[in-house]
């Protein structure tokens, strides 16, 4: 999505979502919660993405060896074990490479990791399809690859197609993200640095192999499309596009300047879910409940709002926080069934605050973070459980930016030693090494 403010030339263009909470839950106080640092593999930064309902916890995070803000490895953290290396896509079935790169985007309910991972070969066509170092693209060939007990194997391509990448997996254990396709097209390089093929949304089944390949918007002469998440019900959400107008996640999708978002039934029959009134419109979660959560460029204000579809109300603008130029509930599982949402809030100074929703209301969820926190600031908010438990990435007290998880604590009091005191009144200086990283996972940009 490519957006003017007036302080800025370009501004975040992304994934957002929000959800309308049942009248119950909205009854209920805001519960409070305790921090923890999720750590890193050795290196200066680490970044979490997905949780399960066990607490499992994936992202990514930098190994000793990965210092230049951007290379990063595959994790998963449990409660027992703390945080632990997936690796990449390597022997016997590709040959080693000590500098590719690897995250994981979800952990399923049986313990099984999505994730997209570079292999060693270079991409015969000089695409950069999985964008793992913006600045310096390695034009590596990505895949999607599930970890299970121990074992990393690479999910099929669409035939004729290099690359794939993974972005869900849902509690069946079926995965949701995109695969490249045989179909050149000139027109993608407008918007994807490097791309030469067009390319589909994909849901592979629990056996590995592709279950159903999903079609683009054809009705508005959509050429392609991808899917971000998948419920247990088999309905996707994601967005649709030409390839000349629709960039392709996780970094180019902010190149974006037309889409629709987009639901696909289990049938494969797909809706346009509309917009609030901007051409970049993106869909990026579905709960099991059916209620899907987007972003949507707002002619009111000029900024990125999030927005919330039912069948029976359409699209609902579910606003911005006061004087952010976006508010994002990111992809892919924002949203969890009981309707909570979290998220990140931009500001024209290039500070960051993870955000949740109260009813149609964004929040600073700074606010609500008891003392003591090993964080400062809490930068965003990027998956949320059914439980609450939410992940994430803040600014530590050493000011190393780390993975966090954030409990609820119902009840808790909040008086002046919660730890909101200070998160909700810091100011994080977002590093250009962080603030380029972050455009490339969390599909953000900056000034």
């Amino acid at each position: 999505m490519k957006f003017v403010d007036t302080t800025m030339k370009s501004i975040l263009a992304s994934i957002a979502a929000c959800s309308l909470i049942p009248a119950f839950a909205a009854a209920q106080p805001q519960p409070r919660y305790t921090v923890i640092d999720l750590g890193t593999l050795g290196g200066a930064y680490s970044f979490a993405f997905g949780i399960n309902g066990a607490g499992e916890i994936t992202g990514s995070a930098a190994t000793p060896s990965q210092t230049d803000g951007f290379s990063a490895t595959a994790f998963l953290w449990t409660k027992h074990r703390g945080i632990s290396s997936l690796g990449i896509l390597g022997p016997p079935a590709f040959p080693f490479c000590a500098t590719c790169n690897s995250g994981a985007a979800a952990v399923g309910a049986a313990g099984e990791v999505a994730m997209g991972s570079e292999i060693a070969a270079l991409d015969p066509n000089g695409e950069d399809f999985g964008q793992w170092i913006p600045p310096a693209p390695t034009h590596r060939v990505t895949l999607a690859a599930i970890w299970r007990n121990g074992i990393l194997s690479a999910l099929p391509t669409l035939p004729g197609g290099n690359n794939a990448n993974v972005f869900w997996i849902n509690n069946l254990g079926q995965a949701s993200g995109v695969s490249e396709t045989d179909f050149p097209d000139a027109s993608c390089s407008n918007v994807t640095p490097f791309q030469v093929r067009r390319f589909l949304p994909v849901i592979w089944g629990p056996d590995g192999q592709i279950e159903r390949v999903l079609s683009p918007l054809v009705s508005k002469g959509d050429t392609v499309a991808y899917a971000f998440t998948i419920n247990d019900n088999g309905q996707a959400v994601g967005a649709s596009g030409l390839c000349s107008t629709t960039g392709l996640p996780p970094a180019a999708i902010n190149n974006t300047v037309a889409a629709h978002a987009v639901m696909w039934d289990k049938d494969g029959s797909i809706t346009d879910l509309g917009s609030l009134g901007g051409a970049a419109n993106v869909a990026a979660n579905i709960n099991n409940r059916g209620e899907v959560v987007g972003t949507s460029p707002s002619l009111e204000d000029s900024t990125i709002h999030a927005f919330k579809w039912t069948k029976q109300s359409g699209m609902l603008d579910y606003g911005a926080l006061p004087g952010a130029v976006a508010t994002v509930p990111g992809c892919c599982h924002t949203l969890n069934d009981r309707g909570d949402i979290v998220g990140f809030a931009v500001f024209p100074d290039g500070d960051m605050r993870a955000v949740l929703w109260q009813g149609a209301e964004p929040k600073d969820l700074n606010d609500f973070v008891l003392a003591p926190s090993p964080f400062v600031q809490l930068l965003a908010a990027n998956s949320i459980s059914d439980a609450g438990e939410i992940v994430g990435m803040g600014v530590t007290d050493a000011g190393e930016h780390h993975a966090f998880l954030a409990t609820p604590t119902r009840g808790a009091a909040h008086n002046g030693s919660s730890s909101s005191t200070t998160l909700g009144r810091a100011h994080s200086v977002i590093p250009n090494y962080i603030r380029a990283l972050l455009r490339s996972r969390f599909e953000i940009r900056g000034r």
